[in-house]
């Protein structure tokens, strides 16, 4: 890198290490700017991803209307560092979700209820998610095709307690969900879509049944 040039950084890492990119970076005479994306394969596809921007301002300007290609909506959230913690407080509440998704399909059908019912009960009210409605029927069929890699949801579950602990924030929520996909990658699931930790909590039953 070299004055005048620009790195723009779409991983997903912890505020501690984008900020150190960005030093290494910015001591080349380069600007730098930190972009996350919330959203995943197919959004990515389709030009639909959400960029979490931050760090040179002069920079994000000159590359939005690259972002807006990819993009549906982009945010600038000031200083490097901002962007990380924002896509991880982002995919903390995703995973949490999910896990609760996931825990309602299992007692739905363990108390005789349809659990392909209870997605179309669910995107129908106030709790809606784009991300249920996706997921619900391929779950219910014990499908889950790759579109958010479960160890990908897991690291970054991780870096958010990381986060929160460096606030001395509790997110007990965040933190069951995280031990429940660790468990899931320990059944093999790593690769799959993260909506395959419904196998950790079906694991769970099955063990406190003997």
């Amino acid at each position: 890198m070299a004055a005048g040039k620009g790195y723009v950084d779409v991983s997903t890492v912890d505020d501690a290490t984008s900020k150190l990119i960005g030093k290494r970076i910015t001591s080349t005479g380069a600007s730098f700017l930190e972009a996350p994306v919330s959203g995943s394969k197919k959004p990515a596809e389709d030009g639909l991803l959400i960029f979490l921007t931050a760090g040179d301002e002069s920079l994000y300007k000159r590359v939005a209307p690259l972002l807006d290609v990819m993009g549906k909506s982009r945010f600038y959230l000031g200083d490097v560092g901002n962007g990380a913690a924002m896509k991880l407080v982002v995919n903390m509440v995703m995973g949490s979700m999910m896990v609760s998704f996931a825990e309602g399909l299992l007692l739905s059908e363990k108390v005789g209820l349809d659990p392909n019912t209870v997605v179309e009960v669910i995107s129908q009210g106030a709790i809606n998610a784009p991300m249920f409605s996706l997921k619900g029927p391929s779950m219910v069929k014990a499908a889950y095709p790759t579109a958010f890699p479960l160890k990908h949801q897991q690291k970054d579950l991780r870096l958010a307690l990381a986060l929160a602990e460096s606030v001395s924030q509790p997110i007990p929520t965040a933190a069951a969900a995280n031990e429940l996909y660790k468990v899931a990658k320990s059944l093999g699931l790593a690769d799959q879509d993260f909506s395959a930790v419904i196998e950790a909590l079906k694991a769970e039953m099955q063990s406190s049944q003997h």
